[in-house]
């Protein structure tokens, strides 16, 4: 029997961050509640985004919330209006005040090559009533003329609206889920259709790393060189 892993948590102490950095060994389970609740909120308010990745960072009053999106202007806003009311909002209803809240918005520099950016227009297409067969071979084509070594796509569900559900996988290239410093990019999200949900999941393999992949670090080490 083979074991599934995550492909991500496979490789977080080696190869990724954590999307969350903290330390509150008192407070750690109603901590943990409330980043899951932000981030569930951010992603569900802009669905239009594309939203990649949130990560949060805690000090003692203030959070710093950096959001990593394919389509930043739609969280700035008009003037930056929507990041006022995205952070008062956050302040008043998930954190009650006792923090203040920082947020950086962060541009993907190449959203056909995220994963999670592909599961959300899958799962967009899917709802639009698309084939499912086209919709996951499309996104094949666009992630590997997007430089990517390779990439599976896989659904599972009433595809089709069929009476059975059934698992469909598709794939090119190759997917390395074994060796460590694979930097594979996976995603998994849910698409809401009149027969049922369907579940959408998506790797992206990109070549080997040999260091830290931190975006975070990479981001404020960008910004500190612009000022």
């Amino acid at each position: 029997m083979g074991h599934k892993v995550h492909p991500k948590i496979h490789r977080m102490p080696i190869l990724f961050p954590w999307p969350s950095r903290w330390v509150d060994t008192a407070h750690y389970a109603d901590r943990v509640a409330e980043d899951i609740k932000i981030r569930e909120y951010l992603k569900a308010k802009f669905k239009d985004a594309q939203i990649d990745s949130i990560f949060v960072e805690r000090s003692a009053k203030n959070m710093t919330l950096t959001i990593f999106a394919g389509k930043p202007g739609i969280v700035i806003g008009r003037g930056g209006q929507g990041l006022d009311q995205i952070r008062k909002e956050i302040e008043r209803q998930f954190l009650k005040m006792a923090m203040k809240v920082k947020l950086n918005i962060q541009e993907v520099s190449s959203p056909s090559l995220s994963a999670e950016i592909i599961a959300q227009s899958v799962v967009r297409d899917t709802e639009g009533r698309l084939p499912y067969r086209r919709v996951i071979k499309q996104h094949l084509e666009r992630v590997m003329k997007s430089g990517a070594l390779g990439v599976k796509i896989g659904m599972a569900g009433r595809l089709n609206g069929v009476e059975i559900a059934r698992e469909e996988i598709l794939a090119k290239g190759k997917i390395p889920l074994i060796t460590l410093r694979s930097n594979v990019d996976y995603a998994y999200a849910i698409a809401k259709t009149m027969y049922g949900t369907i579940g959408v999941k998506v790797w992206i393999y990109k070549g080997e790393s040999f260091e830290r992949v931190d975006r975070l670090t990479e981001a404020k080490e960008t910004a500190k060189e612009r000022t």
